[in-house]
């Protein structure tokens, strides 16, 4: 039997234990009379197995099957007419998500990383000049990539847990009068929710882009891109819309595209050269032409995520996410422990971040939740490691049984981890 025979075999027997063990058998021996110096990886004769879990942590968050299924479905051509519908559908998703009617709307092939890559690069030059708000690790990330793209960096700086205010940031524009100021809407590492009211007539007052990541915050927390004159706007499909990671909706303001169509120099990466992007997802009147082969099945599950956020309103998506808030922040004090964002206004609905108590090692309550309730909750990300956990509620999670769920796993999991003597 050929080698590829037997592992294929093998395989198609996973569920036959005793037929699966006398095919690998006969793997090994095909293996010793073959050319091949790398024997099949031992991992990948196994069937694949992924537990069951509650991802109630920053993201990703669980799938619910209807995305899930849409993401299974058959793969299409990526110029198919049916797969050009869907982007059609998955644009009018997301201006309905942003709250704008930006024709430069589109996902970007890749995470919510990928996007603030993306937004940065097709905005800045080498030797242009950005403010950017730091208040955890995002502002730090995109503090980096802008620096990487040779502009000049000015960072406008305040502890993980606070937000800055509209006087915070005048001052900023004012002093270094850069071309983009970066700010994070939603700071899953520290929990904080930016107030962004004002902050579009300022930045244009002093001649400036407001560039805004709402990965975390997207559908938990209202946000009105025209209405705030917001720039340019990015997110994730992982966390309140419940789509696998690896596609992000984003969006340009015409003030935004005037300023890349000014541009000296091509952006540095032609992958996300939003030229080349906006062609292929039709916003700019023009024939579709290939760029990439984009990510079809992404693209299913992250169009469903929208129709589903569509389909609950948006109105009510934010009202969900405030609630089941409001009730693990109260939850979480009636065990006694301590809410890392003192201001209730700024604290972000999707990700909450407690305290770690005093005399528990952080690690020991993470792995404990995972290990005895199949529960993901995280530690700190950045300047917020050692000090918080985090906790996430978002879009399908983001029920009042999950709180209880997780409120009860916590109430466990501090009776039961042992405790350092002070």
């Amino acid at each position: 039997m050929h080698c590829a025979a037997v592992l294929g075999a093998a395989r198609a027997a996973s569920t036959a234990p005793l037929l699966w063990a006398r095919l690998l058998r006969m793997a090994r021996r095909t293996m010793a009379t073959s050319p091949l110096c790398v024997p099949p990886p031992q991992g990948l004769l196994r069937p694949l197995a992924v537990p069951e879990r509650l991802l109630l942590g920053p993201g990703p968050s669980n799938v619910p099957p209807r995305i899930l299924a849409a993401g299974s479905q058959q793969l299409l051509g990526h110029m198919h007419p049916e797969v050009l519908q869907v982007m059609d559908e998955i644009k009018a998703g997301i201006q309905y998500a942003f709250q704008t009617q930006n024709r430069l709307t589109l996902a970007i092939s890749g995470t919510g990383h990928c996007a603030m890559e993306a937004a940065l690069l097709n905005l800045l030059e080498h030797g242009d000049t950005a403010l950017v708000a730091v208040n955890g690790i995002w502002g730090q990330r995109a503090a980096d990539i802008t620096r990487r793209l040779g502009a000049n960096v000015h960072e406008l700086l305040k502890p993980p847990g606070e937000y800055f205010t509209p006087w915070d940031i005048e001052e900023g524009l004012a002093r270094h009068k850069p071309s983009v100021f970066f700010i994070t809407h939603g700071e899953s590492s520290t929990g904080v929710l930016q107030p962004l009211e004002g902050l579009g007539k300022l930045c244009h007052r002093h001649g400036c882009l407001l560039l805004v990541d709402a990965v975390a915050s997207l559908g938990g927390s209202p946000i009105f891109m025209d209405q705030q004159e917001i720039d340019v706007l990015y997110s994730g499909s992982q966390k309140v819309l419940n789509a696998p990671p690896g596609s992000a909706p984003i969006s340009f303001s015409e003030g935004a595209r005037e300023k890349m169509l000014r541009r000296k120099t091509k952006p540095l990466s032609f992958y996300l050269d939003m030229g080349w992007l906006g062609n292929y997802w039709g916003c700019d009147g023009e024939p579709r032409r290939y760029h990439h082969t984009a990510p079809i099945n992404s693209f299913f599950s992250l169009r469903e995520g929208l129709a589903m956020l569509a389909e609950l309103g948006l109105e009510s998506s934010w009202e969900c996410h405030r609630a089941n808030c409001a009730k693990l922040c109260q939850g979480l004090r009636d065990l006694g422990l301590e809410l890392f964002v003192k201001e209730e206004k700024v604290r972000l609905p999707t990700v909450t971040t407690v305290r770690v108590p005093e005399g528990y090692n952080w690690k020991d309550i993470v792995a404990f939740l995972m290990d005895n309730h199949a529960i993901e909750i995280a530690g700190g990300l950045g300047a917020s490691v050692g000090q918080v956990l985090r906790i996430g509620l978002m879009g399908c999670n983001s029920t009042s049984s999950n709180v209880d769920r997780v409120l009860s796993a916590l109430r466990d999991a501090l009776r039961c981890c042992q405790r350092s003597r002070l």
